[in-house]
């Protein structure tokens, strides 16, 4: 695996010893670090290392060696080394400038002084010169600069304050305290004459462990652990001074050992690039063969001497020499600044992300930044999106909300809740104060909330501010300080409270700190009476299984800790136990005995801390509200329109993850939900198996359906017998929640759906325990929040609110892959282009390799003449607008498919090259075939021909690239018709240069005689012409009969329409998903939602159609309500369903079955409708997104577009209806989003489109089903069955159904008995959406 473990459980072993104030028996490493690459002797050496590693620039060295062979290079000796080295250089400019950086950093930080005892005295000394073993001094402010065990501080019983930002992020102070056999030495002498050893374990990146022993004077050992360790990069805080022992110095420090890289990850158009340079070798291969094999065969037809020569007994190379020849001819085709082009086009891709003020959050000052720009292109891939929930969609900003003491539940009601949303349940305060019979019950809660935690307070003036290392204590520790029980100091061993004005003191005698795997905290206190007590806090299901059996008020905590999990709330239950001074002494053998341990010391300690955490008294429960972060369900809304398939990994309970799911509309009303929970292999794989048979033919297709599992259903499911199968449904499922995981689960789920799925995956996470999803996925983005940088540190994007994601991907990840794959399109195009016609023109020069251009102007052709347009595409190209990307998340799907780039594309690209070489070629040489004259008496050449052709090549190549342009501005017209003039300007001057410049005599007047050759301006228009003719009438042809949803946006933004904003008040929302497609098991129940008719706006209309698909339009302002409808045939459940559980000591496994957690009964199996019919028409959300265009579009004539009626009075509807709607014979229309109802309308010309429905399409090809082509009115097949009174669209009665009824009362004439309830009688030729019907006006 690619994530580092946890370190829990491990063995270490104590391989190092230390031995104090002998400093030539410690030799380790220096304190010194480097974190540069180079040094200035290294430099030359490894930089060529790391360039010819690179099999392109091996391949140009390569290249460049065989020039230099006399006799063999057709291009001269230097043609390839020139481009090479210029090549060469700016990377090395580049990597020298960004390594002076660090050279200057390090020198900074090595540089800083410290205070160190030397010859028993302080002496101030840099950080470099610090060693293994040495006693330093720090005062309050410094950074600290090794890792050091604490001797003794300032402070009362040895303790000091450090801040660890700089290594995990965390800004509240933590506590340490040295050992009480040291706390005394703090003079020179003391430390002076201190004498013994540590014996600690090898340097490690574990920030948060540390095992060590401590031998002085032959006493007995004295372990060392994490609380007694300051690590380098901490500050000192709140404290005087303090006095340690250096353990670990520079690269083994803690500190250094996590500076490590992130995993190398290479994005998917990269790996393709990279693939298909090779195919261009093999080609380069081929094409040398075959000139080979016509050089020999021109050698077998013309063996006679040739007589024009006048040579007598001509030598004729060997085949061997032959292909070398050709292989330097033919070796440009390998697009030698491809790489360095790309480098540099993806570096500023990577600055204006980190520019970009959208994704700038003012709260706490922080810019997104790309950590690296190596994956720019693949954020316009992403499919699957895996997601931590606190902190990532959570502000991770904690409020006490609710309680429950005693079997009672507080905060409950709404009135209850302050302007700032805290608990202030009047109800609990005055159950306490006057004598309720849960009083003790409520003190003793509170108290535990003041004394069981490692928060430390800070007081400033009359003012307590705390200092918590997880937001959920200091969200504890503030709602008991709002109820009266202020936690007001900490000192090492004892914690004071005020509770009601009254202060306590409780001596803390044992802390059993928390940890991912115990998932509970507890501390050993002795109280203000004497008493010895066990305080514990933490999850319900390990509170639950340590409860006493006399434990009271069980039952009811558990309903109400359901409770607050529905309300999305974080709960924790609080107990406690009295210990006997016999079973805390016996306990506190085993603890020393466990934390002396040599081996496996964590493992002994937390096998010690469960011995005594038992027969717990439950207490009660908390609920701490963690808010959705700004825009989170909009966020979600985007990126499932983008087709990204959502993923959420949590450490928290089921049902608050469904909540949370819910509230950020991962979730929503109307989805089946499969939930597994089950205890055994055999029971998930029973289950599994069971929900995958119930999807049949749709299994592994996208549903509208939600997978839910806890960890320990997980652990099973990936299983090797039950993996795929587990992967198959998961997979079929539009939202999968997993809940209770461990970090290590979590990096094995997205690494199962990395491996098995070929798709790019995208891993989100603000905590440390996300730093093995983050590195695991394709690519990794961490958010800078509340638990520290680790997460952020070890990403490939950070990013300071998870809403910036949206633009992150829609937007950057969308014109990054445009930018970058028409960079590397364009890149082969103009290489095969230029390269091609050398092959050409071996076919009529005999294969004897000669050239047709001069050799300089071959080696600039990619470095200056065509080098300006790969930038502008790299950097400058969009597709279309930021406000069309992210007003139409489906256009995210071009990105997402690969479409526009993939080996096909590439090789049609390559083949559309090969075309305009030969026309290049063969179209200036079969003008100039006969030769000429020119003014001056002189005849033409081979070079004055390649002349011709070279100018037309650089001419097609920038006109390709201002067809492939879809964004023009200044920078594009700069590149192509600069790099044009560029040329000119150069062939005019380098032609001149001989015999003044001794280079290139054979070019000496060239330019004289084609620039003014009537031959060359013909063809200077003519050639690019009939080049590129062919490659704008396909794209108009394809542009005009295969529209695509990119090209009516373009449209949209060229005619001068503004894009609807995201967040306009008030618009039909069309909502589109595939629920009916799936089999009735996996339907929600009876419930189809309808809206109420609002003033202006009809009713909402639900087509379900025989394919499967089903349309629901709403409006967006209005409140679903139930619908009556046909009772389906009982049946089995299907999925898994979780039993009503009494208490969590023993969980029972459940039959399979869908449950709906919000009342709705089980789903019912019935026979599997048939699969969607592919012919219905654009995928739903295309058809969603080109209806929104219609509607926005009004001067464009004939797009597909819905109506109905205004059923107020005229005058009301004259100021509400839009501007763009229009005025039939005093009916006033209103356009409407929802092109899904197929009644014709009146206004609708007689001739074309009189046989189109609302949304545009013929009748009977419309997106409502086919099974249906007359919707809207009743036939006698329904009146049969009872249902004549309905809209066979969405079920309304007619005088509800604004596609029928209102339509047709207020706007049409028909023939036939009116009723209150819809029109009665009419026969198929009067029926509205008919061909045949009647309509007049009102």
């Amino acid at each position: 695996m690619g994530w580092r473990q946890s370190l829990q459980g491990a063995d270490v072993p104590m391989a190092r010893t230390i031995y104090l104030n002998e400093p030539l028996r410690n030799t380790f490493c220096k304190n010194s670090i480097s974190t540069a690459k180079y040094s200035m002797w290294s430099f030359i050496p490894r930089y060529l290392y790391l360039q010819f590693s690179k099999t392109a620039n091996a391949f140009f060295l390569f290249i460049t060696i065989l020039q230099q062979i006399p006799d063999v290079s057709p291009t001269g000796k230097y043609t390839t080394l020139v481009p090479l080295l210029v090549i060469l250089v700016i990377s090395g400019i580049k990597e020298i400038v960004e390594d002076y950086k660090r050279h200057m950093a390090d020198k900074l930080v090595n540089s800083k002084n410290t205070i160190v005892l030397r010859q028993n005295a302080w002496q101030m000394i840099p950080w470099k010169e610090v060693n293994v073993g040495d006693i330093v001094k720090a005062t309050n402010g410094q950074f600290l600069p090794a890792d050091m065990v604490l001797i003794s501080s300032s402070e009362p019983q040895a303790t000091c304050f450090v801040a660890t930002s700089n290594l995990d992020g965390e800004t509240n102070l933590k506590i340490r305290q040295a050992l009480s056999e040291t706390a005394t030495m703090k003079t020179e002498k003391q430390l002076s004459s201190l004498s013994g050893k540590i014996k600690c374990e090898e340097p490690n990146f574990h920030f948060n462990s540390f095992m060590g022993t401590l031998y002085i004077n032959e006493k007995s050992p004295i372990s060392i652990g994490p609380d007694q360790v300051l690590l380098r990069g901490t500050q000192l805080k709140n404290t005087e001074w303090i006095l340690g022992v250096v353990v670990y110095t520079g690269f083994e420090t803690k500190f250094m050992q996590n500076a490590v890289k992130s995993p190398l990850k290479r994005s998917k158009v990269e790996k393709v690039t990279n693939m298909q340079i090779l195919v261009l070798f093999l080609l380069l291969l081929v094409m040398s063969l075959v000139s080979c094999v016509g050089a020999i065969y021109w050698k077998d037809r013309y063996r006679a001497e040739p007589w024009y020569l006048g040579k007598k007994g001509m030598y004729y190379h060997s085949f061997g020499f032959d292909l070398l020849v050709f292989i330097i001819l033919y070796h440009n085709l390998i697009p030698i600044s491809l790489l360095v082009t790309l480098e540099i086009v993806k570096y500023i891709q990577a600055l204006f992300i980190n520019w970009d003020e959208d994704m700038h959050f003012k709260g706490s000052n922080v810019y997104a930044m790309a950590r690296t720009s190596n994956l720019n292109e693949e954020l316009g891939q992403v499919k699957y999106l895996f997601s931590d929930k606190t902190g990532t969609l959570t502000c991770n900003i904690m409020t006490f909300k609710k309680c429950s003491i005693a079997g009672i539940m507080y905060g409950q009601s709404p009135c209850f809740i302050s302007d700032a949303y805290e608990f202030n349940d009047p109800a609990l305060l005055q159950n306490f104060e006057n004598d309720h019979p849960t009083k003790e019950y409520i003190k003793e809660f509170l108290t535990l909330l003041c004394v069981c935690h490692t928060v430390v307070p800070e007081r400033e003036g009359n003012n307590i501010s705390y200092q918590a290392s997880s937001p959920d204590e200091a969200a504890l520790v503030k709602g008991a300080k709002k109820l009266g029980f202020v936690f007001t100091a900490r000192m090492p061993n004892s914690v004071t409270i005020e509770a009601m004005g009254e202060e306590l003191t409780f001596e803390i005698l044992n802390v059993l700190e928390f940890s991912s795997n115990r998932k509970r905290m507890s501390i050993i206190v002795r109280t203000p009476e004497g008493q010895l007590r066990l305080y514990c806090k933490g999850a319900d299901s390990v509170i639950y299984e340590r409860l006493s059996e006399n434990s009271l008020f069980v039952e009811e905590t558990l309903v109400h800790l359901e409770h607050f999990a529905k309300e999305g709330l974080r709960t924790l239950c609080v107990a406690y136990i009295d210990l006997t001074e016999i079973e805390y002494k016996k306990w506190l053998i085993m603890y020393k005995k466990a934390s002396r341990a040599v081996q496996d010391r964590i493992q002994s300690l937390e096998d010690c801390y469960d011995s005594i955490e038992k027969k717990f008294l439950l207490l009660g429960a908390t609920a701490i509200e963690d808010r959705l972060q700004a825009r989170v369900p909009e966020t979600i809304t985007s990126l499932l329109k983008a087709n990204i398939k959502i993923w959420v990994l949590t450490g928290d309970k089921q049902e608050t993850a469904i909540n949370i799911a819910y509230s950020c509309k991962l979730l929503s009303g109307q989805m089946p939900r499969i939930q597994l929970n089950a205890n055994s292999l055999e029971a998930t794989q029973q289950m599994i198996n069971q929900n995958c048979q119930d999807l049949g033919a749709l299994l592994g297709k996208e549903n509208d359906l939600a997978l839910i599992i806890d960890g320990k259903t997980l652990k099973h499911a990936l299983h090797v017998e039950v993996k795929q199968c587990f992967l198959n449904l998961a997979l079929s499922c539009r939202t999968v929640l997993c809940c209770r995981l461990s970090p290590l689960q979590k990096a094995e789920v997205v690494d199962v759906v990395k491996k098995h799925v070929k798709a790019i995956t995208l891993a989100i996470g603000d905590g440390a325990n996300d730093v093995g999803m983050i590195q695991m996925a394709h690519v990794g983005v961490g958010i800078s929040g509340n638990e520290g940088m680790l997460a952020t540190n070890n990403s490939d994007y950070a990013i300071a609110q998870f809403s910036y994601l949206e633009k992150l991907l829609l937007v950057h990840g969308a014109w990054n892959y445009f930018r970058v794959t028409k960079c590397i399109l364009y890149c082969f195009y103009k290489n095969v282009v230029l390269y091609i016609i050398e092959l050409w023109f071996a076919i009529v020069n005999g294969f004897s390799g000669q050239i047709i251009f001069e050799r300089w102007c071959i080696s600039l052709y990619n470095v200056i003449f065509t080098s300006l347009p790969p930038f502008t595409l790299g950097i400058f190209e969009r597709c279309c607008s930021q406000e069309s990307l992210l007003r139409y998340p489906q256009l995210y799907r071009i990105s997402q498919t690969g479409d526009i780039f993939n080996i096909k594309v590439l090789w049609i690209q390559c083949i559309n090259a090969v075309v305009h070489s030969f026309i290049l070629f063969w179209l200036p040489a079969k003008m100039l075939e006969h030769d000429m004259v020119l003014q001056s008496g002189y005849t033409t050449d081979y070079l004055f021909l390649g002349n011709f052709i070279y100018t037309y090549v650089v001419v097609t190549v920038c006109l390709k690239a201002g067809l492939e342009t879809m964004s023009w501005n200044k920078f594009t017209h700069l590149a192509i018709w600069g790099s044009i003039m560029i040329w000119l300007g150069f062939f005019a001057v380098y032609s001149s240069l001989w015999p003044t410049v001794p280079v290139a005599p054979e070019m000496t007047g060239q330019s004289n005689t084609a620039l003014v050759c009537p031959h060359f301006w013909l063809g200077f228009f003519i050639v690019p012409i009939v080049c590129l003719i062919q490659n704008v009438a396909w794209k108009s042809i394809r542009n005009t009969c295969h529209r695509t949803l990119l090209e009516e946006v373009r449209e949209m933004e060229s005619s001068g329409v503004q894009v609807l904003r995201r967040d306009s008040a008030k618009r039909t929302a069309v909502t589109v998903s595939s629920g009916t497609g799936l089999p009735p098991a996996f339907q929600p129940a009876a419930h189809r939602p309808r809206l109420p008719e609002s003033e202006g706006e009809g009713p909402a209309a639900r087509e379900a159609g025989a394919g499967g698909a089903v349309v629901q339009r709403a409006c967006a302002s209005a409140a679903p309500a139930p619908l009556k409808s046909a009772a389906l045939p009982p049946g089995p459940r299907v999925g898994a369903a979780r039993a009503r559980v009494g208490s969590l000591r023993s969980a029972s496994s459940a039959a399979p079955g869908v449950q709906d957690f919000r009342g709705r009964p089980p789903a019912v199996r019935a026979p599997y409708p048939q699969p969607p019919d592919p012919r219905e028409g654009a995928p739903p959300g295309e058809k969603e997104c080109r209806t929104e265009l219609a509607a926005t579009g009004e001067q464009r004539r004939g797009a597909g577009r819905a109506a109905c009626l205004d059923p107020r009075p005229a005058a009301a509807a004259a100021t509400a209806s839009p501007a763009g709607s229009r005025d039939r014979g005093g009916a006033r229309r209103t356009l409407i989003y929802v092109p899904d109802a197929c009644e014709r309308l009146e206004d609708r010309p007689s001739g074309r489109g009189a046989d189109r429905g609302g949304c545009g399409r013929v009748v009977g090809r419309c997106a409502a089903p086919a099974a249906r082509p007359e919707p809207c009115g009743p036939s006698s097949e329904r009146r049969r069955l009872g249902a004549a009174d309905r809209c066979t669209c969405c079920l309304e009665p007619y005088a509800r159904c604004p596609a029928s009824w209102a339509l047709l009362t207020a706007r049409s004439g028909y023939k036939g008995k009116e009723t209150h309830s819809g029109p009665r009688g009419l026969n198929s030729a009067e029926r509205p959406g008919s061909r045949d019907a009647h309509w007049r006006s009102s």
